[in-house]
């Protein structure tokens, strides 16, 4: 949606606005920020931002844009892993959102990361979807599950289109890993931020997942709601 959101359309979503709140004058790190919308929505709020992301061609989209829409925006280009051999500021929120963490194999070291670019009395801010969620193979009709929840191995899938272009002929060939809760909440408890939140939430601001039904609120949802599809979780850095 670039024309409305060049126009100044927000490409956040109601759970990241609502738990953020007023970030005016805030330092703000965003950790996958592909090519830049979210960390540029969050300078139109007044934050002073950096966004990372492993992306060359997604930085440059970023600068562009942020160039162009005359914002004040900083951008990185690193494994997100390694941010801190890139940055040495502190932060009062890190971020991240939305498909982020399936790309990680091991999240002690993003947690430590994490840890280390918060101020103290700064938190940390992800709404990701749901472990159960990725349980499910989506490549057959109906989906199955075939993954486990605290699986360990790689999960590789193969498939015709992108996220970013399901008609493409484009083949992705994808490795991932599925966190669950107890590991992300383990992993940033070990490296020292104090857990203030975990909310579980059925319905999706992405009609991403087979079967999901437009709500009342313009969020997409299991008829049945028989499990989450969103997680978000909240962590302070106290000293």
């Amino acid at each position: 949606d670039m024309p409305n959101f060049r126009s100044g359309k927000t490409s956040l979503n109601k759970y990241e606005i609502d738990a953020l709140g007023d970030i005016f004058d805030k330092r703000l790190l965003h950790l996958q920020c592909h090519f830049g919308q979210d960390t540029l929505s969050f300078a139109r709020m007044g934050a002073k931002c950096t966004g990372v992301d492993i992306s060359d061609e997604g930085i440059k989209l970023a600068q562009k844009l942020n160039t162009d829409l005359k914002l004040d925006a900083n951008f990185v280009c690193c494994n997100v892993l390694d941010t801190s051999e890139y940055i040495s500021e502190k932060f009062d929120v890190v971020f991240t959102s939305y498909g982020t963490i399936g790309w990680l194999p091991d999240l002690k070291p993003w947690a430590k990361m994490i840890y280390e670019r918060l101020k103290p009395g700064g938190y940390f801010y992800i709404v990701e979807f749901h472990p159960i969620a990725w349980m499910f193979d989506y490549n057959v009709s109906p989906p199955v599950m075939k993954y486990g929840y605290q699986q360990k191995e790689a999960i590789y899938e193969e498939y015709e289109g992108t996220y970013a272009d399901q008609n493409s002929k484009m083949v992705s060939k994808e490795y991932g890993w599925n966190h669950s809760l107890g590991e992300v909440i383990t992993s940033l408890s070990k490296a020292g931020l104090h857990i203030e939140y975990l909310k579980e939430h059925d319905a999706s601001p992405y009609d991403i997942f087979p079967g999901l039904k437009k709500n009342e609120q313009g969020m997409f949802e299991l008829e049945n709601k028989i499990y989450p599809l969103i997680f978000e979780l909240k962590a302070i850095k106290k000293t």
